[in-house]
């Protein structure tokens, strides 16, 4: 489990799965594959949903690929289906 992650109550995550930066597992949600950083999880088996920042924002990407976070204002940049934070 990476920095920065956010896992809900009751969550089961299965042997050798990477839960990736900044994400987020909601609650009774089984995860049994790799989560890219920057992911909003949940269900059984655990799927993405969405995207979210550092600070618990879901993230809304425009045309070129950014989105900004609505409290810390730091960037995003979604690329091939990963998420990094740029500043």
């Amino acid at each position: 489990i990476e920095n920065n992650v956010f896992i809900g109550i009751g969550v089961t995550i299965k042997e050798k799965v990477t839960v990736g930066e900044g994400s987020v597992i909601g609650a009774g949600s089984v995860v049994t594959k790799d989560v890219i950083p920057y992911s909003l999880m949940v269900g059984n088996p655990a799927h993405q949903i969405g995207w979210i920042s550092q600070y618990g924002h879901r993230l809304k990407f425009d045309n070129e690929g950014y989105a900004k976070c609505l409290e810390s204002k730091e960037l995003y940049k979604l690329s091939n289906n990963k998420v990094i934070k740029v500043k």
